[in-house]
């Protein structure tokens, strides 16, 4: 038996990494937690179902590449298991609700969180989520029998009562002529569709930096999720920080961070220059001597039928920002992002062009259809100097 996992940041030498499956996934039908359905995108309000699968063959052939070149490299790819039952369109439920089918298991980054020998299961926000566990069982099985030091271990599920949603607010927010200075007044505030009720939190909120985390303060994590993982994470000496965001352009929105700021190596992290940053988080990474950089403005302009939400997708996205870093020097990203390729070069990185536009659709690129379990490296203090109470 030898270690297996072992995880403390984003950017140390992989080892180790599970990459997700489109297979299975769909256009999840309608709940509390996620607006969605747009008639456009042929799945009017009240339908849901499978991609095509012309769709999901372009995919696989996009991430089956991705998982060759990252062999070639000495990495050890673990897939995604797909659960039959949850790979079709089939409803599911627990007594306080009944969701019609499951949203997909392409990213397992977004339930699971990596940090040293711990992987733990987020309690998730939505319910179209709810058993996307199941598909990464067999794994943390077979590494809890293989890794002696291996810490599997889950947050508490919340119950995902109408109670936990605030009710009607995507459609409010989205579809409703709210203004859109009422709009970045919900992000500024931190003031989304979820209650607090129950703590919820989704894992690709946080952006992992040795002893301490960046946590996305937005639709994917309520205060309550907040508080408890602050609770849970201080006791083994990791801190955890309120990431809040302002914008100067829709959608006035953040969620999964991996889209906002992604740390690179140690003193550098990229930002999206669309969603400033507080003043706490710029002062934190400015007294640790951090640069923080402006991401280069996306350029490739995506195409899709249909997306995760029903609708079709068109123009440049910030899922450029979506990289998956194979060390502190190297870093993944999607091959027609050329305007993000030159300026990572320009700063001195190894660039691996990987296309990867084709499994963008089923729920995001490089960073969120990966989870890296085995990085080389140990828990470090990236930053020394720490704001009282932040």
């Amino acid at each position: 038996m030898g270690k297996i996992v072992n995880s403390w940041n984003e950017w140390d030498p992989i080892k180790r990494i599970v990459v997700g499956r489109p297979e299975g996934t769909q256009v999840f039908a309608p709940e509390p937690g996620a607006y969605s359905h747009q008639p456009e995108g042929g799945f009017p309000v009240g339908t849901w179902g499978k991609f095509p699968q012309e769709m999901v063959d372009a995919a696989n052939e996009q991430m089956d590449a991705f998982v060759k070149m990252l062999e070639k490299r000495g990495i050890i790819v673990d897939r995604v298991e797909v659960h039959p039952y949850l790979a079709e369109v089939q409803s599911f439920g627990t007594p306080d609700w009944t969701q019609l089918n499951f949203r997909g298991t392409n990213c397992p980054r977004d339930l699971f969180l990596p940090v040293g020998n711990e992987i733990m299961e987020a309690s998730g926000v939505l319910r179209s989520r709810w058993y996307e566990h199941l598909c990464l069982r067999p794994l943390f099985e077979r590494y809890f029998k293989e890794d002696p030091d291996f810490l599997w271990t889950a947050a508490p599920k919340p119950r995902l009562t109408d109670g936990s949603y605030v009710k009607n607010f995507w459609y409010q927010f989205f579809a409703s002529g709210m203004p859109e200075e009422e709009q970045r007044k919900h992000l500024e505030n931190w003031d989304f569709q979820l209650t607090e009720k129950e703590p919820m939190w989704d894992a690709a909120a946080a952006a992992r930096c040795g002893k301490d985390i960046i946590w996305s303060a937005g639709a994917a994590t309520n205060r309550a999720g907040l508080d408890w993982l602050k609770r849970y994470f201080s006791a083994k000496g990791i801190r955890i920080h309120e990431g809040r965001w302002s914008a100067t352009k829709p959608p006035y929105i953040t969620g999964h961070i991996d889209v906002t700021l992604l740390p690179l190596r140690p003193g550098l992290a990229v930002h999206n220059p669309t969603r400033p940053m507080s003043e706490e988080l710029t002062k934190l990474f400015k007294m640790n001597d951090w640069e923080v950089i402006e991401a280069a403005e996306p350029t490739h302009h995506y195409d899709h039928k249909i997306d995760l939400w029903g609708k079709p997708e068109g123009g440049p996205s910030w899922i450029s920002m979506n990289t998956l870093s194979l060390g502190p020097n190297t870093v993944c990203v999607e091959a027609h992002e050329l305007k993000y390729i030159d300026q990572l070069t320009k700063l001195g990185f190894e660039v691996v062009e990987v296309p990867y536009q084709k499994a963008e659709p089923f729920g995001g690129s490089l960073h969120c259809t990966t989870l890296d379990v085995y990085r080389e490296g140990k828990c470090e203090d990236y930053f020394p100097k720490q704001i009282p109470g932040f």
